[in-house]
């Protein structure tokens, strides 16, 4: 959405803004310990926005929580499991994006470099389906815990930060690609995980979807199960969705140029953030509208 829609727009967008600034390295819940997940969606919020230094006190905060392998725990407590890791990378990486005159001496360069490394060494596993299962469990992308199944969020995000850094090309990233495809279901959208289980098809949900649409955008053709799934966002959306159903819904579709036009994405976003300022001021929620709100480019786009 452009940044000058309107009054209304800028209003509710610059206090979810200002929010985010005064205390960017956050958590789930106001007034919450930080975690890795709202933290880094803070900052890539501050940074969409052109507020660079509002966004280094959270960059450098997910630095200083990378384990020495790469990988970030949810929390500065809990250093596993590691499937935010991800969006720390595309945190650091959009940091270069939003400085002018980036000459590509990143301060984070070195943490990106150790984060793609762990999210290469991992995989999830295999399954045998058996009559159980009618998804293809042979496909592996990421799991929510190392050593189980590969799920559709953590495989979206960490594809999402391969993307990041030209690595969309990767057979992991091709691999998670075709996972993402295959576990959409037959009338559009995705559950969690499954597409089927013993022979009853799953619902689908906004958020999973959303997240799988925005990952596969620039990998794969919109056609086929992926078309379906951005008919399925399209009608399923509305002023009352809920903000992490409604923000990652958003994302996906405008990823692959079917968003709302401005004014009924305004009408949507503004509802929702009008909701939560009256409730949690949850700032992971609020930041993930923002993102949805200013629309101006891809998560997971090479940094130019």
């Amino acid at each position: 959405m452009p940044e000058n829609g309107g009054r209304g727009l800028r209003a509710w967008l610059d206090e979810n803004i200002e929010l985010l600034a005064a205390a960017p390295c956050c958590g789930y819940h106001a007034g919450q310990a930080a975690a890795t997940e709202p933290t880094a969606l803070a900052a890539l919020a501050l940074l969409h926005r052109g507020r660079v230094d509002a966004a280094l006190p959270a960059l450098a905060w997910l630095a200083d929580r990378q384990n020495t392998d790469g990988a970030l725990g949810v929390t500065a407590e809990l250093a596993v499991p590691c499937w935010p890791t991800g969006l720390a990378v595309l945190a650091w990486t959009e940091f270069d994006s939003a400085r002018p005159g980036a000459d590509g001496n990143s301060p984070f360069r070195a943490c990106v470099r150790r984060a793609t490394h762990w999210i290469l060494s991992v995989a999830g596993e295999t399954l045998d389906p058996g009559d159980v299962f009618a998804h293809d469990c042979t496909l592996i992308g990421w799991p929510w815990v190392r050593g189980t199944h590969s799920w559709i969020e953590p495989t979206a995000i960490q594809l999402l930060a391969l993307k990041s850094v030209g690595l969309k090309q990767h057979p992991r990233a091709q691999e998670a690609a075709h996972l993402l495809v295959d576990r959409q279901l037959p009338d559009g959208g995705c559950n969690y995980g499954n597409t089927q289980v013993f022979g009853q098809v799953l619902r689908p949900h906004l958020q999973a979807t959303g997240l799988a649409l925005l990952a596969l955008a620039g990998v794969v053709p919109i056609e086929g199960r992926t078309r379906k799934s951005i008919l399925y966002l399209r009608r399923s959306i509305s002023a009352a969705t809920p903000p992490l159903s409604l923000g990652w819904a958003l994302l996906g579709l405008a990823a692959h140029g079917r968003a709302p036009g401005p004014a009924e994405m305004d009408t949507m976003v503004q509802a929702a953030c009008r909701r939560e300022m009256h409730s949690d001021k949850s700032p992971h929620k609020l930041a993930l509208l923002t993102l949805a709100g200013l629309e101006g480019r891809r998560l997971g786009e090479t940094p130019r």
